[in-house]
């Protein structure tokens, strides 16, 4: 009886304890995966319902209200984030290109009567970008249609834009706040060496700075001297574009930055009516003024607001107008880090790139090449990888016609010296032609707590580059070998692609980054303007006088097309009626952190297996 009653006895507190918690976990699980399978399934019930097709209005406003950062490429967000992620309004990204189709497509309509920048949500850009959107904003102005900039406060960005505007609005608490550019960064030498971190560093260019944070404690004085260069090129663009479009006086934009002091004591340190004194903006409006103003002016919609067009929705509305050609340009975007191998969309991937030109080169249709650069380069032989393959097009017959964004530096440019015309905004930042390759060594920081490394080896190189080894002198002058080699490489291509020579090259090089403005003059490209103005002189090239944009992209595979179009017809649920997906967005809070690798960062470059063409500190204001 005694085996028994133990035999049947209970188990003990803590194991019922840790019972209950593991069942608790269990059921969670189970129910969150139910829970995300039910909401699939009502989203595909719900795609699948007839849904009103919207219409062209015959008269309306146009809406431009761009959010996050502007963009060439958008990054790859997986189809699941982006369901997850549309309880927000304002998107992260807008893309500089649908803005400006938008723009072009408007100046000529005859239903679009005016525009509309409602510029709050607006995070940056670069100067470069915000250039491309300012002339096709002026080029909309040219029309006769009026443009209005609202805002409730103007940052930096949002005033470039906002100064194209025939009438600038501000909120009566909001301000005007432009600051001007700065180059600053961390700099870390006394703090490894009170960890005992050794930093090899092998670079080849007296102006590559992007190493200079893990060897000194302050910015050296040749890399003051170049950044300072580009810096104040982009402000004085900067100003020149304000100052003119708004005609205010020359050198006030500068007098209101320094004493900025000074006017606010004047009207007591109200920041909204110091603009309006000014001429910064033309009229102060609370959010409830503001609106009913629009109504008056542009009517009233379904939801009490005014009467408005997105422009999104004016591009999907008007795509099936625009005239179709049989030639046609190819546009590549190479936006990102460039790295070997293949990457998703935000960074630039060596066989992922080459796969895009192969595709575009072998497309019947596509006369002509434009690569639109956005990146401050990355690995050399990803750099170079791509080169070669822009070449075989060219060799193809193919024009090829590069189009440099914000930033094309380092191995962006080296990927520019297979085209057949460079073309860049006069703002920018461009060049760095040097190489490094820098990495640390432990050995230190482990003898302190007691560590030691030791062994044999069959050759001096053996082992020669483990992360908890002295770097050996044969070693270093190995490394260092091969940043000499590769940067000669990188003078070579640039002298054969800009009819110069090397020993030319390598007095504008270094390392040294510039501006647009200066890389004309200096032979580094060949024209200023936008990407636009890169299409129609690849047009040029193939004799094509007709001809439509192809835009070539990675193909998606079969689950992701399926899985895009169900994130479409959830965004469409979306705006018909939000009500119903209040359960998503408490959903987001609780999986956010179970998706957060589903966007890999892969901004790894400090490595000493490859040889970097990268500015890493050649990040456009």
């Amino acid at each position: 009886m005694a085996n028994q009653a133990h035999k049947t006895a209970q188990p003990g507190i803590i194991r019922r304890l840790l019972g209950f918690i593991w069942g608790s976990i269990t059921w969670l699980r189970v129910a969150l995966l139910n829970l995300v399978f039910i909401g699939l399934v009502l989203l595909v019930v719900s795609s699948m319902a007839p849904q009103e097709l919207a219409t062209m209005p015959e008269k309306t406003a146009l809406r431009i209200s761009p959010s996050g950062f502007l963009v060439d490429q958008y990054s790859y967000t997986d189809p699941l984030t982006q369901i997850l992620e549309q309880s927000s309004r304002e998107k992260a990204e807008t893309r500089v290109l649908d803005v400006v189709e938008a723009l072009q497509r408007a100046k000529q309509d005859t239903r679009v009567s005016s525009l509309v920048l409602e510029l709050n949500h607006l995070l940056g850009g670069g100067l470069s970008k915000l250039e491309e959107i300012g002339a096709a904003l002026q080029d909309f102005k040219a029309s006769g249609k009026p443009i209005v900039a609202i805002s409730d406060s103007y940052s930096q960005d949002q005033y470039y834009l906002a100064s194209f505007a025939d009438e600038i609005i501000l909120n009566p608490m909001g301000a005007v706040l432009v600051t001007g550019y700065s180059s600053y960064r961390n700099y870390f030498k006394d703090a490894l060496d009170k960890l005992a971190l050794n930093y090899h560093v092998f670079r080849a260019g007296t102006y590559k700075d992007a190493v200079e944070p893990f060897l000194q404690n302050q910015m050296s004085d040749v890399s003051r001297e170049h950044n300072r260069l580009w810096l104040e090129d982009l402000w004085r663009t900067y100003l020149e574009r304000v100052e003119t479009t708004r005609q205010l006086d020359a050198g006030s934009l500068n007098d209101y930055i320094n004493n900025i002091d000074q006017h606010m004591a004047r009207v007591g340190g109200d920041t909204a009516q110091l603009a309006l004194q000014l001429g910064l903006v033309d009229k102060l409006r609370s959010r409830a003024e503001l609106r009913k103003e629009l109504i008056g002016k542009f009517g009233e919609d379904e939801q009490d607001d005014y009467q408005a067009l997105d422009y999104w929705d004016y591009l999907d509305l008007t795509d099936v107008e625009q005239p179709q050609h049989r030639d046609k340009v190819g546009l590549l975007v190479a936006s990102g880090i460039i790295l070997d191998g293949e990457q998703p969309d935000g960074n630039i991937g060596s066989d992922t790139f080459s796969q895009l030109i192969r595709d575009a080169r072998k497309n019947q249709q596509i006369k002509a090449l434009v690569v639109r650069i956005d990146s401050g380069g990355g690995s050399a032989f990803a750099s170079e990888v791509i080169r070669q393959e822009l070449q075989a097009t060219r060799d193809a017959g193919i024009p090829v016609v590069v189009s440099m964004g914000s930033v094309a530096a380092s191995g962006g440019y080296w990927m520019a010296m297979a085209s057949d015309e460079v073309w860049a905004t006069p703002t920018t930042i461009t060049g760095s032609i040097g190489v490094f390759s820098a990495f640390p060594t432990l050995e230190q920081s482990l003898s302190n707590v007691g560590i030691h490394t030791d062994g044999l080896a069959t050759t001096e190189l053996a082992g020669a580059l483990r992360l908890d080894r002295e770097l050996s002198p044969l070693a270093a002058g190995v490394l260092q070998q091969g940043v000499n080699h590769v940067y000669q490489q990188f003078l070579a291509l640039v002298a054969e692609a800009r009819n110069s020579t090397p020993a030319q090259v390598n007095q504008i090089a270094q390392g040294r980054v510039w501006t647009g403005n200066a890389a004309l003059q200096l032979g580094l490209v060949d024209q200023l303007g936008s990407l636009s103005d890169a299409i129609n002189a690849a047009a040029k090239r193939a004799d094509l006088s007709q001809f439509e944009v192809e835009e070539v992209r990675k193909p998606l595979t079969p689950s992701e097309q399926f899985a895009q179009q169900l994130a479409q017809e959830f965004n469409a649920t979306i705006a018909l009626d939000t009500s119903k997906i209040s359960w998503l967005t408490s959903l987001n809070t609780v999986l956010a952190p179970l998706t957060q690798h589903l966007s890999p960062q892969q901004q790894v470059w400090l490595d000493a297996r490859a040889i970097q063409a990268s500015c890493v500190g050649c990040v456009a204001p």
